[in-house]
């Protein structure tokens, strides 16, 4: 090393971070023997802050800037280091510089299956994934409570941590909301805004901001999905009978091992019996009217009410004759049973 650079590396001394990495949060300056000089340049970028530690105690944060490192401006570490107004010799401290962009398209979703209670289709197991972005809000928290010592802390190591806290919330949104899997996609906002706002507070203790979450998708199990699939799918096809006759043209059309053709019959045979039900549209006929009138003090019957009207016409029963019929409790006058067969007949002649 030659004079002038032992001259420029002692009187000259910058504190800067340029981030080409986009993932790091927290980035250490590095400094041999971590020695600052008095009235050293410290650029702090947008989108940066730097934050002082002295001793492993968390001192001055200054925001995005350009600064002459002095008592001026460094208030709390000059009390911690009992400086005088006429300071000027090199210092040791700590720079930490955190980046307070906001991170996207981190990926959170279920390792296993959750359980929850479907309003249409009950208990059901489902997984779901999707996305979320967060911010530093709280420097100081996220070096205590998150980084500690590390000189390097990128989103990777707090992403698994952070996607859990979204995973544990997710059964209880979905629970709350009422609203089934089969209508949850056009709803998907909605809840991810709920998810977050139940969520700001348990970021916040990690210093972070969850600025936005997103679902992607929720899905059932695989079996699940089919039976609906089958279930729309009867809807789409509507009648039964173009629907069996589909599906054994369909198999015919494709041939199949011995055990299709086998399972093929017994479907026909199922088939045949719901199209026999199926044709089975005009009820049964009505049960008929069956008539007794008295004769010679003895019942006469039964009748139809074809006969009754015909023996009406002829005479041989008369609005005064005795009538009974199933569900009458006694005997009575034809005129009160059938008054509709008396009222078409021409009055007697004079």
């Amino acid at each position: 090393m030659g004079l002038f650079d032992w001259l420029k590396d002692q009187f000259i001394d910058v504190i800067e971070w340029l981030d080409e990495s986009h993932d790091t949060i927290i980035y250490r300056f590095d400094r041999h023997d971590n020695e600052i000089k008095y009235g050293a340049k410290l650029i702090v970028r947008p989108s940066q802050v730097a934050v002082f530690v002295n001793e492993g105690q968390i001192a001055d944060i200054l925001g995005p800037g350009t600064y002459e490192l002095e008592t001026r401006n460094l208030p709390i570490l000059t009390d911690l280091q009992h400086w005088d107004h006429g300071f000027r010799s090199p210092f040791k401290a700590e720079v930490y510089f955190v980046s307070t962009k906001r991170f996207s398209d981190l990926k959170w979703g279920t390792k296993h299956p959750i359980i929850i209670n479907d309003p249409q289709l009950g208990p059901v197991r489902v997984r779901a994934f999707g996305t979320y972005e967060i911010r530093v809000k709280d420097p100081a928290k996220v070096i205590q409570e998150v980084a500690g010592t590390d000189g390097l802390f990128t989103v990777d190591e707090v992403d698994d941590r952070l996607s859990d806290l979204i995973v544990s919330k997710l059964p209880e949104v979905l629970a709350k909301s009422s609203i089934s899997i089969l209508e949850l996609a056009r709803h998907y906002n909605r809840l991810g805004e709920r998810i977050r706002q139940q969520l700001a507070p348990y970021f916040e203790e990690y210093g972070f901001s969850l600025e936005k979450l997103l679902i992607e998708n929720v899905s059932l199990p695989e079996e699940v999905e089919q039976a609906l699939d089958e279930r729309s799918a009867m809807e789409i096809v509507g009648d039964s009978r173009d629907y069996l006759r589909y599906k054994s043209a369909q198999g015919l059309g494709k041939g199949g091992t011995g055990s299709e053709l086998v399972g093929l019959g017994a479907g026909m045979a199922m088939a045949k019996e719901l199209l026999e039900e199926s044709t089975q549209t005009t009820p049964p006929p009505l049960p008929k009217e069956s008539f007794y009138i008295a004769k010679d003090g003895k019942p006469v019957g039964p009748l139809s009410k074809e006969e009754l009207k015909e023996q009406i016409r002829s005479g041989q029963v008369t609005r005064e004759t005795l009538v009974w019929k199933e569900g009458m409790e006694q005997w009575e006058k034809a005129a009160q049973v059938v008054p509709e067969l008396f009222q078409k007949l021409p009055p007697p002649l004079p």
